[in-house]
């Protein structure tokens, strides 16, 4: 039987919170870094060894021996490197404790060894971490013992941005820069900042850990790159909000722990369209907030599951033929004194504010729908998006019939009289109480919707980190109102200006607007007609970075400079080449030395099968058609191998850059996809007791 959990004492007990500050700081010192995470500014030294010395006995009490720089750099993942808290002992042999200011603000990691895109060399090494104030330290429980982390960014010794924390905290202020002029305009001077708020779902896959250590490609490439379906897949609905699973709910009561210790607030967890998949979800914090806190969710999901015999697939296509996992990015904006500038109220045709935020949104999205749509792109994406499951490659806004109606109005007419209601759900049975509807339906095919008081980008891949889509989303909203406060703050008329921009906005952009299915052919094909970019892969979409348009928009607010976005288009052209790389060479190790070995075992087994039958005298029709079924199919994967194996080998002599990239995705994925064709079919023809790992409904249903 459980002991019963106390959630608000468990709530953030393993973080530094603004309350355990608050009592363990001096009141000066404690306004001091309140001051700063509000307003900016730089923490004196002696203010640091204040707070260093305070965090280091929060942390001593917790545990902790150890504190580490938290870092996200550009391989998506976190990084550490973990000091003990000990130094030299004093004349009487003892060790002493100690955490210095220096200690907390800055570190010194190796930055030629993380990816950088030419912007270090290894004769080039230093960099440096530092200490972001305005997300809380707290204490990682691990195998190595509780971990002081403390959250950082990463930069060059040439002060480069080589992370995903540095471009959204520049995003962030940018965004909050230009905003506050919006609120300002409609008399709201209170305001002193405006914070992008995001709340990422989590979509994820529970396999049985001892079956996938039988897979190499589980282990290499964290995906299945061979298995044909299991007579079952998700055509039943059945899994969908099912009941969840004895060993998954005590896998999902274990990882809520471990988050609410971490201040993570998740909320919602449930079964997802799959077998096997899973969701959590947490309520929305500021930005920052909300990216670091995503790393902490993947890096629970996985440390978990290990413990419970489990293993975590976060890629967005682990299995073909079922729905891959996404990550919804819900993003809002909200000014310091509680306003959300996404509410629309009850009346939105006649927010004038609401409108004229929602006209920048669109003018946003629509002049930088490439962006957007590379944001969200990574290698697993690139399975995902478009399939039927995901919303389309295509960038487009959902927003209802309600509002959708409102923008049609004033389009057409330059006021919006007219609004249309929900309605009264009415369900005809007596016990049960009729309610006021939502004033529009939901569409789940939509890349970029509209969801009562926030937007809901669902591109956003499960494996990647949430920094690049909420950057590019903070970024480009600060360029619309920038030049909305740009045109509004020096009219004559401040009425007449905002009503007139707000057509000449949704005029100019309305054709992002679809509320229609996005799955659907003819979508794709409107689309083409009404201008909108269709990026297929990530290799495509990494070229956005560098356009002029791109450049201008990231060097005007300081997130990037051209050398950092160039930059990064070199490390994403080589993450690209270096992920299909690995899993070509995994699949032809895997074909060589277990699926042909095997298929050729049973091969034997029939071959003496017919020589039996033969002498006994029976009808080795069967046996003598199967296999030349599996010979046929065998010679078409060993041909399969060898013209993976040669194109792979062209692709890997290559310079490393866009030319190796684009080499990877037009000639070796589709190799790769030559190669599994045959081994698929053969899995259908074969004995299960020689296929050499375990296969999809092992994977799938066996949990």
């Amino acid at each position: 039987m459980r002991e019963e959990l106390n959630v608000e004492e468990l709530f953030a007990s393993k973080v530094f919170t603004l309350g355990k500050m608050k009592e363990r700081l001096p009141k000066s010192t404690y306004k001091e870094v309140k001051k700063i995470m509000d307003q900016g500014g730089e923490l004196s030294l002696a203010t640091a060894d204040v707070v260093a010395s305070a965090m280091k006995d929060w942390a001593i009490e917790n545990g902790a021996t150890h504190y580490t720089h938290w870092f996200q750099p550009l391989t998506g993942i976190t990084a550490e490197k973990h000091d003990a808290f000990v130094t030299h002992p004093d004349e009487d042999g003892r060790m002493i404790m100690e955490f210095s200011g220096k200690e907390l603000i800055k570190g010194e990691p190796d930055a030629s060894s993380f990816p950088s895109g030419g912007l270090r060399a290894t004769f080039e090494a230093r960099g440096y971490t530092t200490w972001d104030i305005t997300s809380p330290a707290f204490i990682k429980e691990t195998a190595t013992g509780p971990t002081l982390c403390i959250p950082t960014a990463f930069c060059s010794y040439k002060g480069e941005a080589l992370d995903k924390k540095t471009p959204l905290l520049r995003s962030m202020e940018a965004l909050s820069k230009q905003a506050i002029r919006i609120v300002c305009l409609f008399g709201n001077t209170e305001a002193t900042k405006v914070l992008p708020s995001v709340g990422a779902e989590q979509e994820y896959f529970l396999v049985d850990s001892a079956k996938a250590l039988q897979r190499e490609d589980i282990i290499f490439a964290g995906r299945t790159l061979f298995g044909a379906p299991a007579p079952k897949g998700q055509e039943m609905d059945d899994h969908y909000f099912g009941v969840i699973r004895e060993r998954i709910g005590g896998f999902m009561h274990d990882v809520n722990i471990e988050l609410w210790k971490l201040g993570v607030t998740s909320k919602t967890q449930h079964n997802e369209a799959a077998p096997a998949q899973h969701e959590v979800a947490p309520i929305y914090e500021s930005a920052n907030v909300a990216v670091d806190h995503n790393q902490l969710v993947m890096e629970t999901l996985k440390r978990v599951a290990g413990k419970h015999g489990l293993r975590c697939m976060l890629h967005e296509k682990p299995f073909a033929g079922v729905n891959g996992s996404g990550k919804h990015n819900n993003w809002s904006i909200t000014t310091d004194n509680g306003v959300n500038l996404l509410e629309p109220g009850q009346t939105p045709n006649e927010n004038i504010q609401f409108l004229l935020v929602l006209a920048c949104i669109m003018k946003a999205v629509d002049t930088h729908a490439d962006l957007l749509r590379q944001s969200a792109s990574n290698v697993g994406n690139d399975h995902r998006l478009g399939g039927y499951e995901a919303p389309p490659a295509i960038i487009s806004i959902f927003l209802g019939e309600q509002l959708e109606d409102v923008v049609a109005q004033l389009v057409e007419t330059g006021k919006a009289d007219n609004l249309k209601e929900g309605g009264v759900l009415r369900t005809g049975v007596s016990t049960l109480p009729d309610f006021v509807k939502d004033a529009t339906d939901r569409n789940r095919t939509s890349p970029f919707a509209f969801t009562g008081n926030k937007f809901e980008f669902r591109m956003v891949g499960s494996e990647d980190s949430i920094g690049s889509p909420n950057t590019t989303l903070n970024a480009i909203v600060a360029e619309a109102f920038c030049e909305a406060a740009d045109r509004l703050e020096g009219a004559e008329d401040f009425d007449m200006a905002v009503h007139d921009l707000i057509k000449e906005y949704m005029t100019e952009h309305q054709r992002i607007i679809f509320n229609g299915n996005g799955y659907a052919r003819e979508w794709e094909e409107e689309a083409a007609r009404r201008g909108l970019p269709n990026i297929p892969s990530m290799v495509a979409a990494v070229d956005t970075l560098t356009t002029p348009k791109a450049i201008h928009l990231f060097e005007k607010f300081g997130i990037f400079t051209e050398a950092e976005l160039r930059s990064r288009a070199e490390v994403l052209y080589e993450t690209y080449a270096k992920t299909i790389n690995i899993e070509a060479l995994t699949m032809v190790d895997m074909a060589n030395k277990q699926i042909i070995p095997a298929v050729m075992k049973y091969s034997k087994s029939l071959a003496d099968a017919v020589i039996a039958i033969t002498e006994a005298g029976g009808d080795t029709y069967v046996p003598t058609r199967m296999l030349q079924q599996i010979t046929q199919k065998l010679t078409e994967m060993e041909k399969a191998s060898e013209a993976l194996l040669e194109v792979e080998k062209k692709a890997s002599a290559m310079e490393r850059g866009k030319e190796q990239a684009f080499c990877y995705h037009d000639e070796v994925m589709v190799a790769m996809n030559a190669l599994r064709k045959p081994a698929d079919e053969l899995e259908k023809l074969v004995d299960k007791k020689y296929w050499p790992f375990p296969t999809y409904a092992d994977l799938l249903f066996e949990v």
